[in-house]
């Protein structure tokens, strides 16, 4: 993100108007339909307006120029880094896996249906959700939601169980996507906002990430105790098409672009406001994840004027509340979608799990104030 001219003083018509442009980006979608249907398209006009603001009270670039932004915004999904002269980006990650997917997908289903036979279900479902949460940050989250909401959809057991299952799974995934910038747009957007190197959020997140994905592994697992490989317990059915696949991948091109034009937009507001929050109210603040985005409040929050410990908070938060209802991170969203859970049935599990893991890393974080910092 190129750096902007900030006053050090409040600009009152600025907060006021950036104020009404998040009101809108946190309500419209809940309210309006055609908003809803094309998030996407609206999350990018409102980035436009943000810029608009801010460029019109003066706070410009102070490098390059105001187009400048308007590249990085569209390099950001397709440019997170490079292997050689290759850009690696989250939208070649949802294409290429997405494809990977589709046409090897019947070999996938029976390897995946052999391991249950010879693992059982309980264990099954631990090794399949660890590892699902650990490579959604390179598979990125969206296609690993598709893999794990079409498991579920395979499995012939009670709805109860399927239900408890794909909550505690969608956790692991959700959480575990934030470890590149691969993974999700919330990781994607932080590392570019915070103008940070690929591994950084393995290094300040890694050693809690990684046990809230054991954490979340084995409850998954024990929601199916007792479950035992039978013929007819497996009946998959792949729906996708190629179409589909890339029109995905256009989706996610444009909401990381509008998510990065809406962090440029934001930027005054975190240093005028969000950098004087200490790391544990922004910890609470966070948790409105649960039924807004946690992309969103990414790009809204972020920037390079927070400490490493608001940063840590913040994120932490924001992963664990954005599991606790089907609004709130993108896996929820697709296997909800998929399996038709509704808000309710979603809720009697993701909100006690959720704040269970919300007071034990607050606990961890804030109370025993214990900061690990990784190096790669």
């Amino acid at each position: 993100m190129a750096e902007l001219f900030i006053p050090d003083e409040p600009i009152i018509e600025v907060t006021a108007v950036l104020s009404a442009i998040l009101i809108l980006v946190l309500v419209l979608p809940f309210k309006v339909r055609i908003v809803e249907e094309n998030l996407e398209a609206f999350f990018f006009i409102m980035g436009l307006l943000g810029v608009a603001t801010i460029y019109y009270y003066g706070i410009l670039p102070t490098s390059g120029s105001l187009i400048d932004l308007f590249i990085k915004a569209f390099k950001t999904p397709l440019a997170i880094a490079h292997v050689g002269p290759i850009p690696i980006g989250i939208v070649q990650a949802v294409i290429f896996f997405g494809l990977v997917f589709y046409f090897f997908h019947k070999r996938i289903y029976s390897i995946l249906a052999s391991a249950m036979g010879k693992l059982g279900i309980p264990v099954f479902a631990f090794v399949l959700t660890f590892l699902l949460g650990l490579i959604s940050s390179v598979i990125s989250v969206i296609v690993t939601a598709v893999i794990l909401a079409e498991i579920a959809a395979a499995l012939n057991i009670s709805r109860e169980r399927k239900v408890k299952y794909v909550v505690y799974a969608s956790f692991a995934v959700g959480i575990g996507a934030a470890l590149t910038p691969l993974g999700e747009p919330l990781s994607t957007i932080a590392i570019s906002k915070l103008n940070a190197h690929f591994t950084y959020l393995i290094d300040i997140l890694g050693v809690y990430i990684v046990p809230g994905i054991a954490v979340s592994a084995v409850a998954a697992a024990y929601s199916l105790r007792g479950e035992v490989y039978r013929e007819g317990l497996v009946k998959f059915v792949y729906e996708e098409s190629i179409n589909e696949i890339l029109l995905r991948g256009f989706r996610v091109f444009l909401f990381v672009a509008a998510l990065e034009l809406l962090g440029a937009s934001f930027t005054p507001m975190v240093k005028w406001y969000f950098a004087q929050l200490p790391s544990w109210a922004l910890y609470w603040i966070n948790t409105i994840s649960a039924v807004v985005d946690n992309a969103t409040l990414t790009a809204a929050e972020m920037g390079p004027f927070l400490t490493e410990e608001q940063i840590r908070s913040a994120l932490m938060s924001l992963l664990i509340s954005g599991g606790m209802l089907i609004p709130g991170n993108i896996p929820n969203i697709v296997a909800a979608g998929r399996l038709r859970i509704t808000m309710n049935e979603w809720a009697r599990v993701g909100v006690p799990f959720g704040i269970a893991l919300l007071l034990a890393y607050f606990i961890v974080i804030e109370v025993l104030d214990i900061h690990i910092t990784l190096s790669f």
